[in-house]
């Protein structure tokens, strides 16, 4: 009867989020342009190096463990933009992320001096167990105040939320805005007037050429990015230093990382660039975008060039969440989401 009315708890909770259209889990979905259900596969056992880091053993996140993870990764066919390489190899120094394997299971933890958590396990269900396991090796091992897995997708919610041991709430910060690739492209319609707009201005007042990103554009890129730095005034804040890192550690291995950009041009010079990568079949996610913010429609005409040239056979671009900022959120959603992929962080009853 406890664990009945658990699920319920949770599936009410759910369905009262303000969402515009709840995300899809991938093992129901149906590929695009196919017709039968994408089945989750992963790696067996013998394709797994030897001597990785086993739980409760954790290591460093290297450029090198991107033979060992991407492949589990994109295995799991993640919605949450959490889950590619590049991310959690880009924001590792920022959140101290390091890495460990338990049995079939990913395991990342983050530990700064603001706490120490988990993200989901990655792998094959039922996680129910391993879930279990790590909240209780960060309460007792790690000492966490507050022991959680943190930006759990909806998957591993629906598993454990039936669980009487478990809490699960919805962290609506952290969910990401997913928005239909040829609605990006086209704009068409009354809800992206003002988008058109921005961009026809911008076109009347420049002469611009759009680019995939590629090795002679990164040091101008870098440039770009160190002017964004220092209108914000990163040094004085702790968040943007760990993005200015983030996109400092993006454009040094773009090659390695195995990322898709674009620039826009005006006169020669890169005044905007956007890096992205899949991650899943059907969704690409963008990483990072930074434009000159004195050049009116610029972030509107570099969104829409990236979507058109580089994802047009992607149904949907993943563009991250609004970490709960009004700005970014406002901005976030004058795109007119499809959906979005919630979010949720679950810790012991």
């Amino acid at each position: 009867m406890k664990e009945m009315q658990a699920c319920l708890s949770f599936r009410a909770k759910a369905s009262a989020l303000p969402t515009q259209g709840l995300a899809r889990s991938l093992s129901s979905k149906w590929k695009a342009g196919g017709g039968r259900p994408f089945k989750l596969k992963y790696p067996s056992r013998s394709h797994i190096m030897p001597n990785l880091p086993e739980f409760p053993f954790f290591k460093p996140l290297e450029l090198a463990d991107r033979e060992v993870l991407h492949p589990r990764l994109w295995a799991y066919q993640p919605e949450i933009s959490e889950l590619t390489f590049t991310n959690l190899f880009v924001w590792r120094g920022y959140y101290g992320l390091t890495w460990s394997k338990a049995d079939e299971w990913l395991i990342f933890v983050s530990e700064t001096d603001k706490g120490t958590w988990a993200l989901p396990p990655v792998g094959p269900e039922p996680r129910a167990v391993i879930s279990g396991r790590l909240l209780d090796w960060l309460a007792k091992e790690k000492q966490a105040l507050s022991p959680g897995i943190h930006r759990a997708d909806r998957r591993l919610a629906e598993e454990v939320g039936c669980e009487p041991r478990f809490a699960v709430a919805p962290d609506r910060p952290q969910f990401d805005y997913v928005y239909r690739s040829e609605d990006l492209i086209n704009l068409t319609g009354r809800k992206y007037h003002d988008k058109r707009n921005h961009i026809n201005s911008f076109r009347r007042s420049y002469r611009f050429v759009y680019e995939p990103l590629g090795e002679t554009h990164l040091a101008h890129c870098f440039e770009l990015a160190e002017k964004w730095c220092d209108l914000k005034r990163c040094e004085e804040d702790l968040n943007l230093m760990g993005e200015w890192e983030a996109v400092r550690e993006a454009l040094r291995n773009f090659h390695a990382l195995n990322l898709k950009g674009g620039v826009i041009l005006i006169n020669g010079k890169v005044e905007a660039f956007t890096l992205g990568e899949l991650l899943n079949q059907e969704t690409a996610v963008i990483h990072i975008e930074k434009a000159d913010p004195d050049i009116k429609g610029l972030y509107a005409a570099i969104n829409q060039q990236f979507c058109e040239h580089a994802w047009p056979e992607v149904p949907f671009i993943n563009r991250e969440q609004d970490l709960g900022e009004p700005g970014l959120r406002a901005a976030k959603e004058s795109y007119n989401p499809h959906h979005l992929v919630e979010k949720f962080s679950i810790r012991l009853s």
